[in-house]
């Protein structure tokens, strides 16, 4: 399989274009198609250099209330030595297109499509696009939620490798890329990425706790949203709360795949709102 890396596409339609699209904000999801990823969304952040975001999803009270999920563009020369503003935040960053260099707890590592980076809570860490091209990477933050009992994890740098999908029981069509083993309960969230070839799907409305960004970076599908089903391909965003109905169905000739986050490995909190 040949992995593509969808981003936002960025500029500004012409006058010509009717604005009726596809985005929808619901009390269960969110879709963002990537028609709306458009220069005039960007946000600049403080502490980096040449560099703007598009800023997908946030913390929102009664919605989806434990990361934040961004699609980052850095030009050449950028960068950022303080990219981390929280002091318990993690990440997780996906390379989309170009090249930069990466200094991860004193270690120098050269990223490109398909590098993974988890950044610790903690972690000293900086990145400098030294190239000529923009370089482009979907970046994932979380406040880490620590256990007293269980010890930070660690910091890695890896690759989306196609050696290492896990397939679901009993089907090759549909798997998982997992970058931390799903009982390490070091971890409090999983940034995966899943893989159907086409035909592949879920093959029941999954309905749990966990809230999720789903950021399709190759193919197209059929979603199903709570009680819509929806049009997905690369670049559209999705936004789920804690117990929307979710499915899907890959179309096409290529595999359909996405960037998916979800929360895990923790008691609920008992605060009210929490």
């Amino acid at each position: 399989m040949n992995f593509t890396y969808a981003f936002p596409p960025g500029g500004l339609p012409r006058q010509d274009v009717s604005p009726e699209g596809t985005a929808v904000f619901t009390e269960a999801y969110a879709v963002l198609p990537a028609v709306t990823h458009r220069d005039i969304v960007t946000s600049f952040l403080p502490d980096w250099r040449d560099t703007r975001a598009w800023i997908l999803a946030r913390p929102l009270t009664g919605f989806a209330e434990t990361f934040a999920q961004y699609a980052v563009e850095v030009a050449p020369g950028g960068g950022s030595d303080a990219p981390e503003p929280d002091a318990d935040g993690e990440g997780a960053m996906l390379v989309a297109r170009g090249n930069a260099r990466l200094t991860l707890d004193g270690a120098a590592h050269d990223i490109r499509p398909g590098s993974y980076v988890y950044v610790a809570p903690g972690a000293r860490w900086a990145l400098e696009n030294a190239g000529d091209q923009p370089f482009q990477f979907h970046w994932i933050r979380k406040r880490y939620q620590g256990v007293e009992t269980i010890p930070l994890p660690e910091s890695f740098v890896t690759r989306d490798d196609p050696d290492q999908i896990n397939w679901m029981p009993n089907t090759d069509l549909w798997g998982t890329t997992r970058f931390v083993e799903p009982d390490d309960l070091r971890h409090d969230c999983h940034v995966n990425i899943v893989t159907f070839k086409p035909g592949g799907r879920i093959p029941f409305a999954e309905t749990h706790v966990m809230e999720h960004g789903l950021y399709v970076l190759q193919g197209t599908a059929r979603y199903l949203l709570n009680k819509d089903w929806v049009d997905v391909g690369p670049g559209d965003f999705m936004w789920l709360r804690a117990f929307c109905p979710q499915a899907c169905v890959a179309t096409g000739e290529e595999p359909f795949r996405y960037l998916l986050y979800k929360d895990v490995n923790r008691h609920p909190s008992l605060k009210t709102g929490g």
